[in-house]
């Protein structure tokens, strides 16, 4: 398939090595009508119509805005040509599951999250997932505890109250974002898998899920499939840089402001005062 290259623009201007996770920290607009709409697809249309609150439809037209410009920093396609599609699935012969590029052979792997007014792509060699979390309140935390894995709650729980929104929020974003990786978001129980910091012994193998630094008022998380380090890089993007006519240009330019490594989780890492119960949630219905 040949897709229209953007004009100007190498093919794929950014290098993305089998290790490498790379961030993207997309602002929301100034005013919605610097928002280039035309550039997203009919479904992309029809699901931002979906939103009641006109920030919340705002806010999701930018995200997705900005992740066609940021994916075709890597691919070189118009933004407006890419096609952004869901997996394959073998055993069905439907597509469902994660967002994919579609019609690209090569193309990377991308996840995308927005919440009140900021936005966060992942792209990477491999399935990832990336979330997230403007903070909760405490009425949120309190009514969302008993969706949690139990020890995760307990986690929680034992905290002082002062400590339990950060907390939760980067429990939770690590939580979303695994599940995004695996492609099936929260259609899957989210008392399942443990996510929490007392025993990463107990977290899903072959896979690495860390939080982020971000700005002051939200926490990040991506998820990684690949049990190994990851070198990450957040790329922050100037708002006058990412909704301008010539943004794909100007997006190749941007320089990492943070680079880190994500560790591997350590095997070793339980904690002797961590109740720790991985039975599924029939198992444990039954011996209560």
């Amino acid at each position: 398939m040949n897709l229209p290259l953007v004009p100007n623009a190498p093919r794929s201007t950014r290098e993305l090595g089998p290790s490498d996770l790379h961030l993207w920290l997309l602002p929301a607009p100034a005013s919605p009508r610097d928002v280039p709409v035309g550039e997203l697809d009919q479904d992309e249309r029809r699901r931002a119509a979906a939103y009641r609150r006109d920030s919340d439809r705002q806010m999701y037209v930018a995200a997705h805005v900005g992740l066609r410009r940021v994916l075709s920093v890597y691919t070189g396609v118009e933004p407006r040509r890419l096609s952004i599609g869901r997996e394959w699935c073998e055993e069905c012969g439907e597509r469902h599951g994660r967002p994919v590029l579609v019609g690209l052979p090569g193309a990377p792997e991308f996840s995308l999250s927005h919440s009140r007014g900021l936005a966060l792509v992942a792209v990477a060699r491999t399935r990832v997932g990336v979330d997230v979390q403007a903070l909760p309140s405490r009425e949120t935390v309190d009514a969302c505890l008993p969706l949690l894995h139990p020890a995760e709650c307990q986690e929680i729980t034992r905290l002082p109250a002062d400590r339990r929104q950060t907390a939760f929020a980067r429990l939770w974003s690590r939580k979303e974002a695994y599940l995004k990786g695996l492609g099936t978001g929260l259609a899957r129980a989210t008392d399942l898998d443990y996510l929490g910091e007392a025993a990463e012994s107990w977290r899903p193998t072959g896979w690495t899920v860390r939080n982020m630094p971000l700005c002051d008022g939200h926490v990040g998380a991506a998820a990684l499939a690949g049990d190994k380090d990851w070198r990450a890089a957040m790329h922050p993007v100037p708002p006058e840089w990412l909704y301008a006519r010539d943004a794909v240009e100007h997006l190749s330019e941007v320089e990492p402001g943070l680079r880190t490594v994500l560790r591997a989780h350590d095997p070793s890492s339980v904690r002797t005062h961590a109740l720790i119960d991985t039975r599924n949630r029939k198992e444990r219905a039954q011996a209560s």
